[in-house]
């Protein structure tokens, strides 16, 4: 027996992997790329004429116009009864609804339909600390809920200053003190709209009226004035048969604020 060995014949590779290979071997680089620290193989000059560029310049293709087909044609109709001509389309439709597609429409909920709540602790004659506004850390008397969901509260005025005016009550804290108000009838005009200010249209722009008219600063009307005076005189006199109408006062009249190492969270309103 001979030692050597008899070497395997190589197994035959197709056609269409060779191409496949040949093909990886081109999508591998292109033909201009950057060699580093942004040099390239070929300048812009020689891509220039690699690609032909210069062929193309000021080239331009013709704009192809298609010819837009008619959907319709005109037809004439005899008959004396029918009329002389008829718009007919040319192509059929081929479904024709039995009738009107159903279009959802989302439910809308609007403002005035939203359900109103109110907190517990908020009834007619507590006395609550508001939290924003102008008349912000003053105490008022909580009178009703208006229909909008908006407090309505007051002062009084001869007391600190706050008119009746509307707040949510998302800016108040309702503290335990409560004035005993009943037999109090609020007037039935005095609601969302009684607090609506109107403002009158701008006048249109003419030549040096630029500055001349100035914005109006807002100023209470009489009815306004001889409403606050009802309210406010029913509220003291309520205030005043309690026995602690001394402490109501100075509690009224007094600002709300917090000092060091006081927290809120820790507070018993």
């Amino acid at each position: 027996m001979s030692d050597t060995k008899t070497e395997s014949p190589k197994k035959a590779v197709p056609a269409a992997d060779l191409v496949k290979k040949e093909e990886k071997r081109k999508s591998g680089k292109p033909r201009n790329y950057d060699l580093g620290n942004g040099v390239y193989r070929f300048s812009r000059s020689r891509m220039y004429h690699k690609k032909a560029i210069y062929k193309f310049i000021d080239k331009k293709t013709p704009k192809i116009v298609k010819t837009k087909r008619p959907l319709t044609i005109e037809k004439e109709i005899g008959g004396d009864k029918n009329g002389e001509k008829r718009i007919v389309p040319l192509k059929k439709r081929s479904y024709y609804p039995t009738a009107d597609p159903i279009t959802k429409k989302h439910a809308k909920k609007y403002f005035r339909e939203h359900r109103r709540y109110l907190r517990p602790s908020l009834v007619p004659g507590t006395i609550c600390i508001l939290l924003a506004g102008s008349h912000k850390g003053k105490r008022v008397v909580f009178l009703k809920q208006l229909k909008s969901g908006l407090l309505l509260v007051t002062g009084p005025f001869l007391i600190n200053g706050c008119p009746m005016r509307r707040i949510n009550q998302n800016y108040v804290i309702a503290t335990s003190t409560r004035i005993d108000l009943t037999g109090f009838k609020l007037p039935e005009h005095i609601n969302d709209e009684y607090f609506k200010r109107k403002l009158d249209k701008r006048a249109k722009k003419e030549e040096g009226d630029i500055f001349s008219k100035k914005t109006e600063e807002y100023k209470p009307t009489e009815q306004r004035k001889n409403d606050q005076k009802v309210v406010d005189k029913f509220i003291i006199n309520k205030i005043k048969q309690n026995r602690d109408k001394k402490l109501l006062f100075t509690y009224l009249s007094a600002m709300f604020g917090l000092r060091s190492s006081q927290y809120p969270h820790r507070l018993q309103f």
